[in-house]
């Protein structure tokens, strides 16, 4: 479908997505009068890999949480591609497209791409490749709305995206998964689902340092709920036992990674152990950092700021930040709506089809 523009003191309504792996978040915003009236959000945990083809019922499910509103147009991005039930990017691209355009058939649909744009969904089938994995973009274009340098450290449930800004144009050296895992521009841990063994490979423990076992045994959200980083309703994903998400079950998990259990190593002990966890998680996130915000610092003459947004952008995002010396940090919440940060590509591709609908870009009615 072909999107005409509108005049911009029409209300204009738009729907976000961000089709991830594990999560998949819906926001939506109406304009009017070249500005931002509305801002809803919904989101849910749904592994693709478990059942991909019950993805249009979960996007449907997303847009009814947020309302009948009639919708003029939907932007989306994608990395969900990754998942390991597709054997390549092409096959989860397309399969995604197909099932946003089943659920949402009588709408124009725009897809982002890694050079910022939106296309029409029917160009982007004929190369998909060129939307895998953008959703960083949507980050960036928004981000650059109000800064001229900056670096956006974006904390996810299963990744961090550190995406750079230099006049006011998303300056990213990669544009791949691969080229951004070189260059220090995506991070894969985060702060819910990211496995312990992959953060730690030993652990000081008992006067000595155990190495730890390369099993599933613990999650980084056991690590963030014991030290109270997260609450139980934060931690919406599976556990790696698949029990609960209690502080007695967290400890347990977290103590299995030491090939140990609860009986074993008393409860202030195992707090230790997820402290150091934390603290090279941390270290994880300032190296890839540090590369980016080097690159900045070298590229520009003025202070950079760095700016945090996604669930850890407080506990894992501005530590980082601290780490390298940040010249200033800013919590996306004191630039936008609450749950902003928390849906952040959505609400950037969004904001980007709204602009491209009304022939300008909207302003926030409301901070």
């Amino acid at each position: 479908m072909l999107l005409k523009t509108v005049e911009a003191n029409r209300l204009v309504t738009v729907l976000g997505l961000d089709i991830g792996g594990a999560n998949t978040k819906a926001v939506m915003l109406s304009t009017k009068t070249a500005e931002i009236t509305r801002f809803r959000l919904s989101s849910t945990y749904f592994p693709i890999w478990k059942n991909s083809q019950s993805l249009p019922d979960i996007l449907i499910n997303l847009k009814k949480q947020l309302g009948e509103d009639p919708l003029d147009a939907l932007g989306l991005t994608i990395t969900a591609e990754l998942s390991d039930v597709y054997q390549t990017k092409r096959e989860g691209i397309n399969n995604i497209l197909s099932c946003v355009k089943t659920a949402f058939c009588d709408i124009p649909i725009f897809v982002l791409t890694t050079d910022a744009e939106l296309l029409p969904i029917g160009m982007t089938e004929k190369n998909p490749l060129c939307v895998a994995a953008a959703n960083w973009a949507a980050t960036g274009w928004m981000m650059a709305r109000y800064f001229n340098d900056a670096v956006i450290v974006d904390v996810g449930s299963t990744s961090t995206s550190i995406i750079p800004i230099i006049n006011r144009h998303t300056a990213a050296r990669g544009k791949t998964d691969l080229d951004k895992l070189i260059c220090g521009e995506l991070v894969y841990t985060g702060s819910l689902r990211t496995n312990v063994a992959t953060i730690v490979h030993s652990i000081p423990t008992k006067n000595g340092v155990a190495s730890v076992s390369s099993e599933l045994f613990a999650l980084s959200g056991d690590v963030h709920l014991v030290l109270e980083n997260i609450s139980e309703t934060d931690y919406t994903s599976e556990t790696a036992d698949g029990r609960g998400k209690t502080l007695t079950e967290a400890y347990a998990r977290l103590a299995r990674t030491v090939c140990a259990d609860t009986d074993m190593l008393a409860i202030q002990e195992i707090t230790g152990i997820a402290k150091y966890i934390y603290e090279q998680q941390i270290n994880q996130i300032a190296t890839g950092l540090a590369k980016t915000y080097l690159y900045l610092k070298n590229n520009t003459p003025d202070r950079v700021p760095v700016i945090i947004t996604g669930l850890g952008k407080n506990f894992l995002a501005r530590k980082a930040a601290e780490k390298i010396g940040a010249d200033t940090i800013v919590d996306l919440d004191t630039l936008l709506p609450k749950g902003v940060a928390l849906a952040t590509p959505a609400t950037g591709v969004a904001w980007m089809v709204a602009a491209k609908l009304i022939g300008e870009v909207p302003s926030w009615i409301s901070q």
